[in-house]
């Protein structure tokens, strides 16, 4: 019997001693891709618009927080929240959305309105994922937001602190006299931005934000439970009441449908200054452009975009839509306005793909996160397309 339980063992020594090895040595599996059959006839495998992993633009995609090798200037960083909405969810699906509507874009993009793409520009860019957040707890999920943000503002800039006209911006505003990278963060519902603000805060002191929504989002925080008080209607009045934000801090494209004039007043007090959705027809789209830009002047500015100030006919997929906003157009014209600012940072939110119809509102959310990424680098807005109506020695019609 003890002959018998030994057998197998003693078989299968036999087997391994005889076995021949199935891989040949590395040398040997050496291959030169360039005499192979697809790449001597057709070069490179290269995504095309439709195809490959996603990312934003099809920039190079890392998992920056667990990779401190990556180099960047400016991130690419998805926040997958939407548990503080109060109509419709779906916000968390909104990174994904974006990236999906950029696959036609590149970020070598080069377009007649701006006159450079953003790599032409100099940073280097790279798309960083999105932050694993708690889906249950909203505490939770706005510390890991915060520590994510302060993870990779504190990481070192790829080109040196006076190598591009970002990273020069940078060091120039911050606290401590460093280049910090700039972050493009796509949300998720709006009460992103609280803490990011919490995040910019500590590196470049109160904040100027610029807000493009069809809401005012300073709702009072008071008499609510700690959950209750921070919402997608409530989390700029949570910052100002924090310190993270100047008293210069500007809305565009506003249109929502109030209680009464009081939410105007407290408006006021936490700092803002209202641009309406009407605005841009009684004053003109330069007078927008150049209110904004007075009322921040020279402070560090961080914008922030929800897609609901585009009206619904161009961008139906989010939470709260309004009738009577901005066209796409319009706000790309109003960004290239903004070029020069201090911005330190951009985000835009409440894309919820579920709602949207045959990709029309990804794709506008993600041609708008192209022009942040030319506008935050440029230190002035690029001249008019020279056209039939711009003719070289002659005068602007």
């Amino acid at each position: 019997m003890q002959v018998l339980r030994l057998l197998p063992i003693v078989l299968a020594s036999i087997a391994l001693a005889s076995q021949v090895p199935l891989s040949a040595p590395a040398a040997a599996r050496a291959v030169d891709v360039s005499k192979e059959p697809w790449t001597s006839k057709y070069g490179s495998q290269e995504d095309l618009g439709y195809s490959g992993p996603l990312s934003f633009s099809h920039m190079p995609y890392t998992r920056c927080l667990d990779d401190a090798s990556a180099q960047f200037d400016i991130a690419i960083l998805g926040f997958p929240f939407d548990t503080t909405v109060s109509y419709r969810p779906g916000a968390r699906f909104g990174p994904y959305g974006i990236r999906s509507g950029s696959r036609r874009q590149r970020p070598e993009g080069w377009t007649l309105a701006w006159g450079k793409s953003p790599v032409e520009l100099g940073a280097t860019m790279i798309d960083c994922g999105d932050v694993p957040l708690s889906a249950y707890d909203n505490e939770k999920a706005l510390d890991q937001m915060e520590a994510a943000y302060t993870t990779l503002l504190g990481r070192p800039v790829a080109s040196g602190a006076t190598a591009t006209g970002i990273t020069a911006r940078s060091a120039s505003l911050a606290l401590d006299g460093v280049a910090h990278p700039a972050i493009v963060t796509l949300g998720g519902d709006h009460t992103i931005t609280l803490p990011i603000l919490r995040s910019l805060s500590k590196y470049y002191g109160k904040i100027s934000v610029i807000h493009f929504d069809s809401h005012f989002d300073t709702g009072k925080s008071g008499n609510s439970t700690k959950y209750e008080r921070v919402t997608h209607g409530s989390y700029f009045t949570v910052a100002y009441e924090e310190g993270c934000m100047t008293d210069r801090s500007v809305h565009g494209g506003i249109r929502q449908k109030m209680r009464d004039q009081q939410s105007v007043r407290h408006d006021e007090e936490v700092g803002f200054q209202v641009i309406s959705a009407e605005d841009i027809d009684d004053y003109g789209l330069d007078n927008v452009v150049k209110a904004i830009r007075e009322r921040v002047g020279d402070t560090a500015v961080y914008l922030t975009l929800d897609i609901d100030v585009i009206d619904p006919a161009f961008a139906p997929a989010t939470g709260t839509p309004e009738a009577g906003g901005w066209t796409v157009r319009e706000m790309k014209r109003i960004l290239r306005g903004l070029t020069g600012l201090n911005f330190v940072g951009a985000d835009l939110v409440e894309v919820a793909p579920a709602y949207d119809n045959a990709d029309v509102t990804s794709i506008a959310a993600a041609d708008l996160v192209h022009d942040f990424l030319a506008m935050i680098q440029m230190s002035a807005p690029p001249p008019k397309h020279n056209g039939p109506f711009l003719m070289k020695g002659a005068q602007e019609l």
